[in-house]
């Protein structure tokens, strides 16, 4: 295992969380490319649950080192909060096992006052973001204007950067929005104090990453949402604000894609969604509500309830295309059980014709009618198999199925949250 990639192939909450902690044990060094605390993974070990948001699922480990790279925004607040919290249930956190960013953008107070009054004046057409501030925080690293970890370091610095930011913002919130005005000294005193905490994690960690890399150690890098909640090939505007794909590891975590060997697409044996925008697969009725409470898909970050519908096969080729991935992990097979028949989408049918992609507009994929294959169920639980040769002969067709129709081959079953819940088809 050299450096490989692991991110989400539908719209996020595939287990990533689960798969990473699963995979991190073989690898040395495990990083967060992209996104915020807007994220949220779910880790069983042992008898403990931990839920993560901002810090690499590879904390779980003593024996690995964690990189929050630049292409996430960070709210300082939220990461001290998580440090905490994992403090509390025994994870020891020190700068030789986290390392962030000088050149990760902040999230200030202004981004999520920002982010809650558009979404509220948006109205019906709601993003249905997180409220945390991750949009307006990128919104200002496109427009040049953001802060940095780097500035935060230098008092001077900050302090002209947060005043000629908070001009323009109080003019933006108080004026357009008719919001409260945003207090300076209020602000910078909380960033200052936040800085102290800071400064021992703060390292150029392109040049850590390159030099594992080059030194033969093993890298993960870690990816938060999911495919269609890509800046650039999600379902737009429902989306998040940062890569989401294979690509956005190059830009944010500082390597080149010659530095990459694998990328493992995690995927759910059905698919879910949080928030508005077309699904074609969605079930709304008594088997969309029973896989939604069997699962437990609700959100980690926002605890809202998911929308569930079957497995779509579109979904996973485009994200096998536009990440070039080498395999799959499937996630939650074993919530399944039960069901007498199980349906699968593989091509959709738009304006009479049959396609296998996601069309960019919105309003063609909502004219999307699904063409369905479907399987026999099982009644067997899987959730105690540890080998391939354990699964019911329904599962297996299931699996194969996938395979054929996105070619590309399932590596990793998992059928249960726990690590041992896991089983290993082929190397990564």
């Amino acid at each position: 295992m050299a450096s490989f990639v692991v991110l989400g192939a539908q719209w996020g909450d595939e287990g990533k969380g689960k798969m990473t902690d699963y995979l991190a044990e073989k690898a040395d060094v495990v990083v967060r490319f992209q996104g915020g605390n807007n994220a949220g993974h779910t880790v069983e070990v042992g008898e403990k649950q931990y839920k993560l948001h901002l810090i690499p699922s590879g904390i779980l480990y003593s024996n690995k080192m964690n990189i929050i790279g630049n292409g996430v925004v960070l709210d300082p607040k939220a990461l001290f909060e998580e440090m905490d919290y994992l403090k509390g249930l025994g994870v020891e956190i020190t700068p030789d096992n986290l390392v962030i960013s000088d050149r990760a953008q902040l999230i200030m107070p202004y981004h999520k006052v920002l982010d809650g009054i558009k979404e509220k004046v948006r109205g019906k057409k709601e993003i249905g973001t997180t409220g945390k501030g991750i949009g307006p925080c990128y919104t200002d690293k496109m427009e040049r204007s953001g802060i940095r970890v780097c500035d935060l370091l230098h008092e001077e610095i900050f302090e002209d950067l947060l005043k000629e930011n908070l001009e323009v913002k109080n003019d933006i919130i108080t004026k357009v929005f008719h919001g409260e005005y945003l207090d300076f000294n209020e602000i910078y005193k909380e960033y200052i104090a936040y800085k102290e905490r800071l400064k021992p994690f703060v390292k150029d960690t392109s040049v850590i990453v390159y030099d594992k890399i080059k030194s033969k150690k093993s890298v993960l890098f870690e990816g938060a949402q999911g495919t269609l909640l890509d800046i650039d090939y999600g379902t737009y505007p429902y989306v998040t604000s940062s890569s989401t794909i294979a690509g956005g590891v190059c830009t944010g975590a500082g390597i080149g894609p010659t530095m990459v060997n694998q990328v493992v697409g995690i995927a759910k044996a059905y698919t879910t969604r949080v928030g508005k925008g077309p699904f074609p697969t969605e079930l709304n009725d008594s088997t969309g509500d029973w896989i939604r409470e069997k699962g437990h898909e609700f959100g980690v970050t926002t605890g809202r309830a998911r929308r569930c519908g079957w497995l779509d096969l579109v979904i996973l080729k485009t994200s096998a295309r536009v990440s070039g991935l080498t395999s799959f992990a499937m996630t939650k097979i074993d919530t399944l059980a039960g069901l007498d028949k199980i349906k699968v989408c593989v091509s959709y049918e738009l304006d009479g014709k049959i396609i296998d992609y996601i069309p960019a507009s919105l309003e063609d994929l909502a004219r999307c009618k699904p063409i369905y294959e479907e399987f026999d169920g099982w009644d067997e639980n899987i959730k105690y198999a540890k080998h391939y040769s354990d699964f019911p002969g329904n599962v297996m067709k299931y699996l194969n199925r996938i395979e054929e129709v996105t070619d590309t081959k399932v590596s990793i079953v998992s059928v249960g949250p726990k690590r041992d819940q896991t089983i290993l088809l082929s190397e990564i």
